[in-house]
């Protein structure tokens, strides 16, 4: 049975599976249209295959956000991972997904069967998923397309943090002044991967966890209360 079309739904509703949003997609330029997830085709129509809210991240780009903490592998997208395996000439990066991603040694800025890469097992690797598909292993690089690392690559020292895949999305957001209001108290580098892992690294340990915690807080926090915990927070932090 092929859904009914529902004009009333909108970009910022709550769907269900099986409810039907062309109108709500045909918003946008219909031949630019980009399906997400927990959205998909049927016939001349687009329906939910996930229940949500269903956003529109970028211009004429859909998804349904779902709370999840099951990473499904999504090529371009950035991860950070855990090396949890060194072949001869393959590392396998655990990446939080049903099956352990592949990255091979080559796949590094001046890497040479000569000149291989010091990477051992328990490294942190800020990666880039080439592979990524239903039938088929994830495969990781750590270089762009001009074959530069850039910011991809092996993380030094640092801690790692798991959260939700929800709230990464949130923290990348034009809108949310967390990482910006932090950045105001102390100096830090981090790397979100959309796999729902954090690598945060600051002066001292005391700072670190007070940015992982803040990270934890923010999930549930709208931006006003983000921006009273981060000066809360200095404040404490500062008297210690």
């Amino acid at each position: 049975m092929i859904p009914t079309p529902d004009p009333a739904y909108r970009v910022g509703d709550s769907v269900l599976p099986g409810d039907d949003v062309s109108a709500a997609v045909r918003t946008g330029d219909v031949s630019k249209i980009v399906l997400g997830p927990g959205l998909r085709r049927l016939g001349s129509q687009v329906v939910v295959s996930r229940a949500g809210v269903l956003k529109m991240p970028k211009n004429n780009v859909f998804v349904v956000d779902a709370y999840q903490k099951r990473y499904i592998p999504v090529k371009d997208e950035h991860v950070v991972g855990v090396v949890t395996n060194a072949s001869s000439d393959v590392f396998r990066v655990d990446i939080g997904a049903s099956v352990t991603a592949s990255l091979s040694y080559l796949d590094f800025e001046h890497a040479t069967k000569k000149n291989r890469p010091n990477i051992q097992v328990g490294d942190v690797v800020y990666a880039k998923l080439s592979t990524a598909g239903r039938d088929m292993e994830p495969e990781l690089v750590c270089v762009d397309t001009h074959g530069k690392a850039g910011k991809l690559g092996k993380l030094e020292d640092g801690f790692l943090l798991t959260c939700s895949l929800n709230l990464i999305r949130k923290l990348l957001s034009v809108n949310c002044p967390l990482l910006q209001a932090l950045g105001q108290k102390w100096p830090y580098e981090c790397a979100f991967g959309m796999n729902g892992k954090v690598w945060i690294k600051a002066r001292s340990v005391k700072e670190t966890i007070a940015i992982g915690n803040a990270i934890y807080e923010s999930e549930l926090m709208d931006n006003a209360q983000i921006k009273k915990m981060c000066t809360n927070l200095g404040l404490v932090i500062d008297s210690m």
